[in-house]
């Protein structure tokens, strides 16, 4: 299969379809999927629907899909109007993951999947936090020890919170800090041109800026999360995107309920809420001063 979110589409998963067909795959039928997140999410999603569900492996082969999407049952594929909007909840039989592979990775590819790992020390672990401070040089230096903790601790992290809410009706939603900005960047500038970390980092920031306009973060922590963000090879400002834009494609976030656009936000670093109640005004103010 191609690579690259443009091509996680109905035209994709048709010819996952139609190979299972033509080689008269049956519910016995196990899918593998190895590659990155896109990968996984195409193939997770095939395999949730082809007969009505059949068995599929992870073994993912980039970091974001090591510490983020093959954790967790989330498949899917994109709408040219929204990411990730048709999918279905649906475990994998087991997660294979071989951090070697992760040396076959482009720079950047490395540097996108750092950003779901900063994730996690954000919403709910400042331990993991700090120690990503202490250590976010020699991450990007590869140095697979390091790498290795990384990601059991994501993994880790990701794993208690789905555990506590597999289908994403509570708290699982905090998973997504950043990722209401991330996907509106992502479809505005078109699938592909910002890796989802590219994006999701931008997003990041910017749900900490309208944090501390709500006053629950201070101005170091702010400084503290962009700084590591920029340390892991990240941008930490979006592309010019108008404010319209942004609300209407935020508008489409799978958490927006009743018109109303429900954001993750940050009570502090290290811990994360989904929230309705921050001014208009302020989220406006973000998009606008953020370029």
């Amino acid at each position: 299969m191609p690579d690259g979110e443009k091509n996680k589409n109905t035209d994709s998963l048709n010819i996952i379809y139609s190979e299972l067909l033509k080689n008269k795959a049956d519910r016995n039928t196990t899918l593998i999927a190895l590659g990155g997140g896109v990968i996984g999410d195409l193939t997770g999603f095939a395999a949730a629907t082809f007969m009505r569900g059949i068995n599929f492996i992870q073994i993912p082969t980039t970091l974001l899909s090591q510490v983020d999407s093959s954790v967790g049952g989330k498949t899917g594929i994109n709408h040219p109007l929204g990411k990730n909007m048709i999918g279905a909840f649906y475990q994998p039989k087991c997660v294979i993951t071989d951090v070697n592979v992760l040396s076959t990775l482009p720079r950047r590819e490395l540097s996108a999947g750092l950003a779901e790992v900063i994730k996690y020390g954000l919403i709910r672990d400042v331990r993991f936090f700090e120690w990503l401070e202490d250590n976010i040089q020699s991450l990007v230096a590869m140095n697979l020890d390091l790498l290795i903790e990384a990601i059991l601790r994501s993994c880790q992290n990701k794993a208690d919170v789905v555990e506590a809410d597999e289908f994403e009706s509570g708290i699982r939603a905090i998973l997504n800090l950043g990722h209401t900005f991330g996907h509106a960047i992502e479809v505005a500038q078109g699938y592909g041109n910002w890796l989802h970390g590219e994006a999701v980092s931008a997003g990041m920031v910017m749900a900490a800026r309208l944090s501390q306009s709500m006053d629950w973060l201070s101005d170091k922590d702010v400084k503290r999360i962009i700084k590591l963000i920029k340390s892991a090879g990240l941008p930490t400002k979006p592309p010019t995107i108008s404010v319209e834009k942004y609300l209407e494609l935020m508008m489409l976030d799978k958490k927006t309920k009743d018109g109303q656009i429900n954001l993750v936000l940050q009570k502090s670093i290290g811990e994360a809420v989904l929230t309705n109640a921050y001014d208009p005004s302020k989220l406006r103010q973000v998009l606008e001063s953020s370029h």
